[in-house]
């Protein structure tokens, strides 16, 4: 008897691309027509602009993390792991599954979704000293951080060690790293009040940034209306300046001054997954370069969208223009990309993926904010009322909206508890235990791998 197999289309990553690419497949594909296959360590759509708010308490971790498992009428097979290699002639996806188990996962069509990792230099101390904002790991446990700071520099007598515990830097001056100062900023004050022994003027935050303007695609005249924001509520920004050496206990800037503080947050940016640098095919500044149907040249069925791949920029009069690492790109890519795997499942040509800008948005917590929406510049509420409308209208499902809706709400009206769950408080968590880099194959590894467990066993 002829047995028929399916199409098998896996999907690695469940970000705003991967998780947009499957609820499109699903939504346009007939159950008999392709098997859909999704890998993510993580069965949830994390919402990453907002990260900064769970720091800070201003948001609840479940209220951005939207559950992959919640709608019984999805039908895609989740694989809870991570893909460490793809051998891209043998069709196979090589996989570490959370039981610590390598697996082979054969495809006919596969999208690479694999997102990006925290970016970081060879400066001393870095990885061992300073935390990220990646992952919804990362902002939870930066939150009891914080709070730790205050209640360590209450019980402290020392008052060197008090004034350390009271210093923070964040180095990135884009958006995670503005947001991310500007949010945990409006915490420690708010939080120093709750500490009568506490001096307030002891608090200093520094937000740090090797280049000459704070996010520049927003342009000059909402660049400095952030910056006047945030030096008003004293914080500290340093442009042209980067990290020389990070110590358990000391910060040394690229301009020789030594900052005593046991609080670096890191967020200089974004690298495509290592998994990416496993195919051993052509890059683009360590994205996979794809051509504007965001396949991949020369090799039938291999998508690559968001932030591992270097989409052309097709909206743009610009040569070599390529799309930017932003949520709204990455949402758009995931829905078009779906459409092309379609169309070539289906014998029907593939469609270049066009998406002009819609404008950039900056929270910067309370009634502050910068935003851009269609080139149109605002400040103050109603930018922040853009701000929270986008982000509000981005979240895929009614229950994620209503959350965070109401955790906006009782923020607004009840403030912060100051609650620290005491995550990991005796065991230290730094930026290289919450991104698992170690932990790909090499593309020679790849393909040994599935080369011997194709060999048949004696």
């Amino acid at each position: 008897m002829d047995t028929v197999t399916r199409p098998r289309i896996l999907v690695v990553g469940a970000g705003f691309a991967g998780v947009d690419c499957v609820r499109r497949l699903e939504r346009k594909l007939s159950p008999d027509e392709a098997d859909v296959t999704l890998v993510t360590p993580f069965a949830y759509q994390l919402y990453l602009p907002l990260l900064p708010q769970v720091a800070s308490g201003v948001l609840t971790p479940q209220s951005i993390a939207v559950s992959l498992r919640r709608s019984r009428k999805y039908r895609t097979r989740i694989i809870p792991g991570g893909a460490i290699g793809v051998d891209l002639k043998a069709k196979v996806c090589v996989i570490r599954t959370i039981t610590d188990e390598i697996v082979n996962e054969p495809y006919d069509y596969i999208v690479l979704a694999p997102g990006s990792i925290t970016r970081t230099f060879d400066i001393p101390g870095l990885t061992d000293h300073a935390f990220g904002m990646k992952t919804l790991a990362e902002a939870a446990y930066i939150r009891d951080h914080v709070i730790s700071q205050l209640d360590l520099a209450d019980a402290s007598q020392n008052e060197a060690e008090r004034a350390a515990r009271l210093q923070f830097v964040v180095v990135g001056g884009g958006y995670a790293g503005t947001e991310t100062a500007a949010c945990l900023q409006r915490l420690t004050h708010a939080a120093v009040k709750r500490y009568p022994r506490l001096d307030p003027r002891l608090i200093k935050w520094h937000l740090i940034d090797v280049a000459p303007k704070l996010m520049p695609e927003l342009g000059d005249k909402l660049g400095r209306s952030a910056q006047e924001v945030l030096r008003k509520r004293g914080i500290e920004i340093s442009l042209g300046v980067s990290i020389a050496k990070a110590g358990p206990e000391e910060v040394t800037f690229t301009d020789g001054r030594v900052v005593p503080t046991h609080t670096l947050i890191w967020t200089a940016g974004v690298v495509a997954s290592p998994l990416i640098a496993t195919l051993g095919a052509e890059t683009v500044k360590g994205r996979l370069a794809v051509s504007a149907e965001m396949n991949l040249p020369g090799h039938d069925g291999v998508f690559a969208l968001g932030d591992a791949a270097a989409v052309p920029d097709e909206a743009k009069d610009q040569e070599g223009a390529i799309c930017p690492p932003t949520a709204q790109h990455a949402m758009r890519q995931g829905r078009h990309v779906a459409d092309n795997v379609i169309a070539a499942l289906r014998g029907r040509p593939l469609a270049p993926y066009v998406h002009k800008d819609l404008g950039l948005v900056v929270d910067l917590g309370g009634k502050d904010a910068v935003s851009k929406p269609l080139g149109i510049e605002l400040r103050g509420l109603p930018a922040q009322a853009v701000a929270r409308g986008y982000h509000w209208s981005a979240l895929r499902t009614n229950v994620a909206k209503t959350r965070v809706l109401t955790n906006w709400m009782l923020n607004a009206v009840a403030g912060d508890d100051f609650v620290r769950t005491g995550f990991q408080a005796r065991k230290p968590a730094k930026l290289r235990d919450f991104e698992y880099t170690d932990s790909y194959l090499t593309p020679d590894q790849v393909r040994a791998h599935v080369e011997e467990s194709r060999a048949p066993q004696p």
